[in-house]
């Protein structure tokens, strides 16, 4: 059997590892646009900032291709899947065949057409590792950095170079930071702890020009900058399956198996949908564990197994200068709000279903939330009230303790 993989980052070694659990014989190809051994991407802010180095940014070790026997192409970038010859095209005009591929091509940041952005010196992304080099090559103590988008990107950017600049301004359209994972109250914690530590924000407003240093803003400030980061979202990287003919919505569609619509071939990660439990519809779930989870149960169909990826749930784990933020499923039904400090816990649940949680600060034990959503375990089988004020195992039946004694430590895996 021969298994190729586009791409090299979560969803792809999940899908390795999933074979190698079914097939150890089976040869597999790794095709991968960057050059680097696969890395951990949200860590990149913790380069910059000095917590980490490029030997522990690396997800897997140095010697994991040849444990599990798999074909790198580094520096290298399908430009086409021809299903009908079971082959993909290579953009050094070679072409490798196979008889199951996995389709993980990530997402691309997204750059919103902005008069007169070519004219400035030092304009990045933050998605990459690549990008992030390229950023701190550009800074120096002097720097005065804009920051376009106050998402996860933009502020765990902010955080990475903070130390290494002399001003960082965020700029959003949107009237609060983090709006895809935090509710106001949330929002506005992360804000005032961010802007204690020197971090400027101006909300409702966007770049309308740039003219060399100078941004124009849509109020009609003008900010000089030396170094521009564009981070205002990220688009799933889904052109090869959708010119392949493949079914493609805002990402590329998957079933329970993680197959796509064409014959023999599967996707993962970020540029995939996933079933969201929570809603009860598919979407694109940019998450490394996410991504993680459905490379493997497409990488264990693949080698003729079966195993489906049915328990998908939006979920973040991150922290911001030390303050801690988990988050998980979706924000509906009724609220159990507590909020003190920078400590703050929002809880979401309706019809004897937890549907989610945002968790500020204290966060332990958050993994027992994220089974409740999980799980869809009815909370009147289990004591709500205690859980409510601080999740703990003596909650539940004695029957189900053993496995929350697993899932509760997740959070603690994210990266």
């Amino acid at each position: 059997m021969k298994y190729v993989i586009i791409g090299n980052s979560a969803a792809a070694i999940g899908c390795i590892e999933g074979i190698r659990s079914v097939d150890s014989q089976g040869s597999i190809t790794v095709i991968s646009k960057e050059t680097q051994h696969t890395y951990s991407r949200p860590l990149i802010s913790y380069l910059l900032l000095g917590k980490t180095d490029s030997e522990r940014m690396k997800y897997r070790s140095d010697n994991f291709y040849e444990e599990n026997n798999c074909t790198v192409m580094f520096g290298t970038e399908v430009t086409k899947i021809s299903p009908d010859k079971k082959e993909v095209l290579l953009d050094n005009g070679k072409s490798v065949k196979y008889d199951k591929l996995l389709v993980a091509t990530g997402s691309n940041p997204f750059v919103p057409p902005i008069e007169g952005v070519s004219t400035a010196k030092s304009v990045h992304t933050f998605m990459s590792l690549d990008d992030a080099l390229a950023l701190e090559k550009d800074l120096t103590p002097d720097s005065r950095v804009i920051i376009l988008g106050g998402g996860l990107i933009g502020l765990k950017c902010a955080e990475g170079i903070l130390k290494s600049v002399k001003k960082i301004t965020v700029i959003d359209m949107a009237d609060r930071i983090l709006p895809s994972i935090l509710d106001s109250e949330g929002s506005s914690i992360i804000q005032k702890h961010l802007e204690s530590k020197g971090i400027e924000f101006l909300l409702g407003n966007s770049i309308s020009k740039v003219d060399g240093q100078r941004a124009i803003l849509k109020s009609g400030d003008i900010i000089e900058f030396d170094s521009l980061v564009i981070a205002v979202g990220v688009r799933a990287n889904t052109a090869l399956v959708a010119e392949a003919g493949g079914t493609v919505n805002r990402g590329i569609y998957t079933d329970l198996s993680c197959k796509t619509s064409l014959h023999d071939i599967y996707s993962a990660g970020d540029c995939s949908e996933s079933y969201d439990i929570t809603i009860g519809q598919p979407r694109v779930l940019a998450l490394l564990p996410n991504a993680y989870m459905q490379g493997e149960v497409a990488g264990v169909n693949m080698a003729g197994g079966d195993m489906l990826y049915d328990h998908a749930i939006p979920m973040n784990a991150i922290g911001f200068f030390g303050l801690h933020v988990i988050s998980a499923g979706s924000y509906e039904g009724e609220c159990y709000t507590v909020a003190e400090g920078n400590n703050y816990k929002k809880l979401f649940y309706n019809d004897n279903n937890l549907f989610g949680y945002i968790l500020i600060g204290e966060v332990a034990r958050a993994g027992i939330y994220t089974a409740l959503i999980r799980e869809k375990t009815p909370l009147d089988s289990i004591d709500f009230e205690l859980i409510k004020d601080k999740p703990q195992l003596m909650a539940f039946t004695k029957k189900d303790r053993a496995a929350l004694l697993i899932k509760e430590a997740l959070p603690d895996n994210w990266q």
